[in-house]
């Protein structure tokens, strides 16, 4: 019995199905579906929805407006085999994630796929940009900013913030009726039957913080490039725009990011670097001098960067900067970015000698015996080569757009 009832078992990264359409032959075209990287928020930690075989779960979009086709399909349910036996309701937890107004039926879904040559991309235009395809050679991009007050973007928002929930691990939808958020949104221009239409590429949200007394604090909240168009630059393209935008306003402080993930991280320090390296106090002559607070008040002032990203923007410049196959220049390079690394077990000894003046002896070994200065210096350089080889990654990244 418990083998049969397995056999009634998917997983759910495997059975939805997502789509971009632009053309109606793209709906039954495998070559244009992807699937989640996650499942986990609707569907549990297993990611496995019980009580069909060949399940389904097909959710296609417009390319433009993100209209957007909702099916459920399986070849055999297990209520029809097992009585008192009932399966998951997969369409229930769709439902809680994708907004009322789609369409079950695929012809309904093919007219309001004539009605995309009619959508505009939302709010005021920021920037245009061109990437070469093999395929289709120059195409064109265009970054705009919008917010909750431009007519139908609410709704377009609520699809759009759907594909959150199978590409970012931990996200969560927004209160996007707070006028406090911006929002900015990347489209690709293209052609279809003479027109010229837009398709969605990926988008940002970013929240205006207060800073006593009189400025505020963009913070850049959820960040998605869709999966079509990973691997592009568009997210380089979208964030170099985000800073360049907030760089006009006087009253902001700096730009910062809420829990930013690894992948975010390196996409920063690689936009942060592009910005910077044109500025003075970040010349190549200044570098081996060390950091300094010229370069803090210039990417403060010029680029919004705070001390913390600009120390890591001039590590980055001066390792492009210095011969490491000179031992001592090398010597001087590590030393200099280990003092920074080795902030957090400084931190640990400021502790540990509190620590002293509480703790009974017993409790003191238990805390002390969590790492010894070997394993520190081990943990150091671990960090120091994971960081020179990032920064290395970087370096390429921006010779190859030289």
């Amino acid at each position: 019995m418990e083998k049969k009832l397995a056999e009634y078992k998917c997983d759910t990264n495997e059975a939805i199905s997502l789509k971009l359409v632009r053309f109606p032959e793209d709906v039954d075209d495998d070559g244009t579906t992807f699937h989640p990287e996650y499942s986990h928020q609707l569907f549990g930690d297993d990611e496995v929805v019980f009580g069909y075989k060949g399940l389904q779960i097909q959710l296609f979009y417009t390319a433009g407006n993100l209209s957007t086709l909702f099916k459920v399909k399986y070849s055999s349910k297990v209520s029809e085999v097992f009585d008192c036996v009932e399966p998951d309701d997969v369409e229930g937890k769709i439902r809680e994630i994708v907004p009322a107004g789609f369409t079950c039926n695929t012809d309904d879904f093919i007219s309001l796929l004539e009605k995309d040559a009619n959508f505009k991309p939302f709010g005021t235009l920021l920037h245009t940009y061109t990437v070469h395809s093999e395929e289709a050679g120059e195409l064109t991009y265009q970054i705009h900013k919008a917010d909750i007050t431009c007519p139908g973007f609410q709704e377009y928002h609520k699809r759009l913030q759907t594909f959150l929930m199978w590409f970012i691990e931990t996200a969560s939808f927004i209160d996007a009726d707070d006028d406090r958020w911006d929002f900015f949104l990347v489209f690709e221009k293209y052609n279809k039957d003479g027109e010229t239409l837009y398709a969605t590429v990926g988008y940002m949200t970013v929240y205006n913080y207060y800073v006593y007394p009189d400025k505020t604090r963009p913070r850049v909240s959820q960040m998605l490039i869709l999966p079509p168009f990973q691997g592009e630059g568009h997210g380089a393209q979208l964030l170099e725009a985000v800073h360049r935008f907030y760089c006009s306003f006087p009253k902001v402080q700096d730009i910062t990011a809420e829990d930013p993930s690894e992948n975010y991280v390196k996409l920063r320090d690689y936009v942060l670097v592009k910005l910077c390296q044109g500025l003075p106090s970040f010349a190549a002559d200044k570098l081996h001098l060390g950091f300094s607070a010229d370069m803090v008040k210039e990417a403060q002032d010029k680029l919004k960067i705070n001390k913390k990203h600009a120390r890591r923007v001039y590590e980055i410049l001066r390792l492009r900067a210095t011969d490491m196959s000179d031992e001592e220049k090398a010597r001087e390079y590590r030393l200099e970015v280990k003092k920074r690394l080795f902030g957090p077990y400084r931190k640990n000894q400021r502790e540990l000698a509190k620590m002293r003046k509480c703790l009974r002896p017993e409790e003191l070994v238990s805390h002390m015996g969590q790492m010894d200065t070997q394993t520190q210096h081990e943990e150091l350089e671990k960090s120091y080569q994971v960081v020179v080889e990032d920064y290395r990654r970087i370096i390429e990244r921006l010779a190859s757009q030289a």
